[in-house]
């Protein structure tokens, strides 16, 4: 019997999902931009026969998140190589995806890396990417070559070849001064590769030249600058599934809820994520963070770095035990930013979303923010709209999982308040809407959101406590951000990157363009 697709909450977010039989097998693993999207799409009807048999099979879908769809695309590529899912394709050169080398040689050249399946790089010199889809291996037999003058040649010749008379080549092998022009031109195409601020400028210089030579009628050679535009776009997609440095180091993620802690780990081995790990355990006797890398690490290889989400206990001790037992120093550390640090805040999403069974995650650290008893799935966030003292309206945004749910939006013609005061109006509207949705026996909201300070929060706590209910409540300030909450007598700071602050901004947001698009409306129809 098929699994009833109902039943799973599925992230809308770009990832990776990985199907299950009931005895835990894992039959598929697949890739999507949007997971829920792509999921619900095995359901449907009229499926090729294999894909139906698939189906049939399936009794459980878990899910990793990923920051962008590159990412997706490689640690897909690394679990199939690690579990070899039955109903999943196996490349033979079991390689989707390129890297580039600069060789160590005395005048470099740009070559095609490959890697062992062990992670090892082949040949000397200095290797950049993964980047996706091939397009480092059409940059780098293309323009990036030609216009960094990088030579092609395995040695170097006696005289000027035919590369040079083309201009695709210097010929440090002949000239003084191609020689010292070399080494510069190699820095600059590095610059790019490791995606450095520099790609702005060569990509405007591209488009420069693209441009130049459409006026001149060199079409075919406008053509190939637009192709390799869109293929340096690639290079600009920050992604942490893979790296160029041979590290041996394991990640871990560790999230305390109701007295129970969820930990998620991914493992790194020669610069590559192949594999995670979850794990729960309750907070009872002398269980820790601590206690579990200790005992996790009896049973499994110990990497040279341990990086994770907070500091455990006795960290001097765990690093000695780990130490004697691996035979090399082992170091546990906080990651401070950079490519570690973000790994452990992609599994910290991860793990918030197994925690919400599959709610937004950034609702789920809004939860824990504002200390909310659940998820604020629904939000209304109510905003003033003046314009003299003859045009003062409110408005009201309505949020669902996060998103603008446009139907829900209301906004109000202020009756009982005359003059600009804010806080009588806040007031008015708040006690407007909630006696109507008392009336309607419709539901109420998981949280109210008021565009303000303390004062007009109070002013939406006093309307709510005149109608007798009890509504979570939070305004949101906009000159600093800052949040205001109820029993808190200080405001408190969401850090401006954090996804969760971005769903108050946004409702915030969109209750002010709702109130003015009204508010200008009916000065136009009075006019």
């Amino acid at each position: 019997m098929a699994l009833d697709i109902s039943s799973l909450t599925i992230p809308a977010h770009s990832g990776i999902y990985i199907m299950k039989d009931s005895q835990d097998k894992i039959l598929y693993i697949g890739k999507a931009k949007n997971l829920k999207n792509r999921v619900k799409s095995y359901f449907i009807k009229n499926q090729n026969y294999k894909t139906q048999k698939l189906v049939e099979k399936i009794d459980d879908i878990e899910f990793v998140v990923t920051d962008n769809e590159e990412e997706a695309f490689l640690l897909e590529s690394n679990m199939i190589k690690r579990y070899r899912p039955p109903y999943n394709i196996e490349l033979k050169d079991q390689q989707r995806y390129t890297y580039l080398r600069m060789t160590d040689e005395k005048f470099p050249r740009l070559l095609v890396a490959r890697r062992t399946r062990t992670g090892e790089f082949l040949g000397a010199g200095k290797v950049y990417g993964p980047f996706t889809h091939g397009s480092s291996k059409m940059l780098s037999i293309g323009l990036l070559r030609k216009t960094f003058k990088i030579r092609i040649c395995k040695r170097l010749p006696k005289e000027a070849c035919l590369e040079y008379h083309l201009g695709n080549c210097e010929a440090p092998c002949q000239f003084k001064k191609a020689q010292n022009r070399y080494g510069k031109n190699v820095e600059r195409l590095e610059s790019i590769l490791k995606g450095k601020q520099k790609l702005v400028d060569f990509v405007k210089t591209l488009e420069k030249e693209m441009k130049d030579a459409s006026a001149n009628l060199q079409y075919e050679r406008a053509r190939e600058i637009r192709e390799t535009l869109q293929r340096l776009q690639n290079l600009q997609v920050r992604q942490k599934m893979e790296t160029t440095r041979n590290s041996d180091e394991e990640y871990f993620g560790i999230k305390v809820d109701e007295q129970t802690a969820h930990v998620m780990s991914f493992r790194q081995t020669n610069g590559v994520i192949k594999d995670r790990n979850k794990f729960s355990f309750d907070l009872v006797a002398d269980n820790s963070f601590s206690s579990f890398l200790s005992q996790y690490y009896s049973t499994n290889p110990i990497p040279k770095f341990v990086v994770v989400s907070e500091m455990p206990e006795k960290r001097d001790i765990l690093e000695e035990i780990f130490s004697r037992t691996a035979g090399f120093k082992v170091n546990i550390i906080v990651p401070s930013g950079g490519n570690r640090k973000e790994m452990i805040e992609l599994i910290m999403k991860n793990i918030a979303l197994g925690i919400s069974k599959g709610a937004e995650p950034a609702l789920y650290e809004l939860q824990n923010k504002l200390g909310l008893d659940k998820i604020p799935s629904v939000i209304e966030c109510f905003d003033i709209s003046n314009h003299g003292a003859d045009y003062a309206v409110g408005s009201m945004s309505c949020f669902v999982d996060g998103k603008p749910f446009k139907s829900g939006y209301r906004k109000f013609r202020i009756k009982t308040v005359e003059g600009r005061n804010d806080f009588a109006m806040i007031n008015e509207i708040i006690k407007r809407r909630y006696l109507r949705v008392q009336e309607e026996k419709s539901r109420f909201p998981d949280l109210i959101l008021i565009d303000g300070g303390r004062g007009q929060l109070n002013a939406a706590l006093e309307a709510l406590r005149s109608l007798g209910h009890s509504i979570p409540c939070a305004s949101i300030a906009k000159e600093n951000e800052e949040v205001y909450l109820p029993k808190m007598k200080d405001p408190i700071v969401i850090p401006k990157s954090n996804p969760s602050l971005k769903i108050l901004q946004h409702a915030r947001d969109e209750a002010h363009r709702f109130g003015v698009s009204y508010n200008r409306l009916l000065r136009k129809i009075q006019r």
